[in-house]
């Protein structure tokens, strides 16, 4: 094991997966002149070339090229600079590279990966702050994960890269400084396997991204009163593991769902239904779902601590159904 950060190990995928295949390249807005905005990519431009490619500010472009880079055979990884501005090449994600292999009778695969960097940070206003992974979970032909911790963004990333279906790779701009234990070596997640973080015995928390830090933290405040709860950390969402879920629910017969995005329309409430149509034998008590409120990420700091899901909204809801 060696402790290094969430950006690092991301980093570190990139180089051994490059290094793997040749097939595989990397393209966005700035990634060879600045080593991408966070960093992410610093380095790769000395080791790989030309195989990191600066392109135009345009996402149609970006995601447009490297869908046809993936149906020439190549491996591409395109960064999107903020989760946010996808909604400028939805076209190209929804109507193309999740669609071609089903409308071309799986002549064609479209292995590609699109890092989306995504989440509150401080001050960065309603255009560079969302949480839009409930957007992709809805389209099929897609596979979404995120990574809460630098272990799975190492290995959920190289499993991305070798799937031969497009991925979309959110990572939340918080956790790239964050650092953790990441396996030497070759090291692969699972893409549609949950983390059970932590077990315990009177509720079920699941959540994913940053959002399994805060589960964690009101996990610790709960235990501190004599409430054991278990931890389900997603780690993706299409595909998702519901078994687990419904397993831990069985288990602790109250289920919570936390989400940093809005709470309206959310991925939890995909989890929510599932477990309601498929297990609600074992529930003890109404499920609660924690998200954000229904309105734009706010500028302001005050606004924004008040929009803000944290541990303390956690433990507020879980007391609720207790």
């Amino acid at each position: 094991m060696k402790n290094i950060t969430f950006s690092q190990a991301t980093l570190e995928a990139m180089e051994e997966e490059m290094t793997r295949d040749p097939s595989v390249f990397v393209m966005g807005e700035d990634i060879a002149r600045q080593g991408g905005i966070f960093g992410q990519f610093r380095g790769l431009p000395d080791k790989f070339g030309d195989r990191v490619k600066d392109t135009p500010i345009s996402e149609t472009a970006i995601v447009g090229a490297a869908v046809g880079a993936a149906l020439t055979g190549m491996r591409p990884v395109a960064d999107m600079h903020f989760a946010d501005f996808m909604g400028v090449c939805m076209d190209e994600i929804f109507n193309q590279m999740a669609k071609v292999h089903y409308m071309f009778g799986a002549q064609k695969t479209v292995p590609l990966v699109l890092r989306a960097p995504d989440g509150i940070i401080n001050q960065a206003a309603a255009q560079h702050s969302q949480c839009i992974e409930a957007w992709f979970a809805h389209i099929p032909g897609l596979k979404v994960v995120i990574p809460s911790n630098p272990a799975d963004a190492k290995g959920l990333l190289k499993s991305a890269i070798r799937d031969e279906n497009p991925v979309i790779y959110f990572e939340h701009k918080g956790l790239f400084p964050m650092k953790g234990d990441v396996p030497e070596g070759e090291h692969l997640v699972e893409i549609g396997k949950a983390r059970i973080d932590r077990e315990g015995s009177d509720l079920t928390i699941v959540s994913w991204s940053m959002m399994a830090h805060h589960a964690a933290r009101a996990a610790d405040k709960l235990a501190a009163e004599g409430i054991s709860v278990e931890l389900i950390d997603l780690r993706s969402i299409s595909p998702w593991d519901k078994e687990a879920v419904l397993k831990s629910a069985a288990k602790t017969g109250r289920l919570c769902v936390a989400q940093e995005a809005v709470k309206q329309g959310g991925f939890g409430a995909e989890v929510v239904a599932t477990v309601a149509e498929e297990g609600l034998e074992y529930l003890d008590a109404p499920v609660v779902r924690v998200g954000a409120p229904f309105t734009p990420v706010p500028f302001a700091r005050p606004l924004e601590q008040a929009y803000r899901v944290t541990a303390d909204t956690i433990c507020d809801a879980v007391k609720k159904i207790l």
